[in-house]
């Protein structure tokens, strides 16, 4: 298999995959964000087997079909605001940066993340602020939620290099 054809079934398998679980996770009532985190480890293994341009493809892809074809938005909503780019995001700052600026990178994206759903919030329900007590908290819990999240995900993405990727056909 030559290696553009290689890159396009990797990768609309891939997205196939991320898919599944945005479906899964718009049926299932409960797991709903695990199911979505699990769904971007698959473009993690994109950008692992094809490099930054081929987990873009993934993401997109799966953005806009989970946004097609799932009955429930809120999941592949989770995906495109936060969980589908993170792992080509994550690629590049820990190729990129040292340890430290990493971890702040990281958390600027997060945060910034964390605002786009805030403002998103605000606008949809009337009277956030009033009607979720400790929502406050929402920035200091979900950047310690994240950061355990992250040690976790490097953990899945080097599970996948050393026990999954070697065997995967490299033409």
């Amino acid at each position: 298999m030559g290696s553009k054809t290689r890159k396009i079934t990797l990768s609309a398998l891939f997205a196939a995959l991320s898919v599944v679980m945005l479906y899964i996770a718009s049926v299932w009532p409960s797991g709903q964000i695990g199911l979505v985190a699990v769904s971007s480890i698959f473009v993690a293994a994109a950008v692992v087997e094809g490099g930054i341009a081929l987990g873009i493809y993934v993401f997109v892809v799966s953005a806009a079909l989970g946004m097609l074809i799932t009955p429930y938005k809120i999941p592949p909503l989770l995906y495109i605001v936060f969980f589908g780019y993170y792992p080509v995001i994550k690629s590049i700052i820990e190729r990129f940066l040292n340890v430290v600026l990493q971890w702040v990178a990281k958390l600027v994206v997060l945060n910034a993340a964390l605002t786009v759903i805030w403002f998103f919030l605000r606008e949809v329900l009337v009277n956030f602020e009033e009607s979720i007590p400790g929502v406050w908290l929402i920035y200091p819990v979900g950047s310690v939620v994240f950061i355990i999240y992250d040690y976790g995900f490097s953990k899945v993405i080097w599970f996948y290099i050393s026990r999954v990727s070697k065997y995967m056909n490299k033409g």
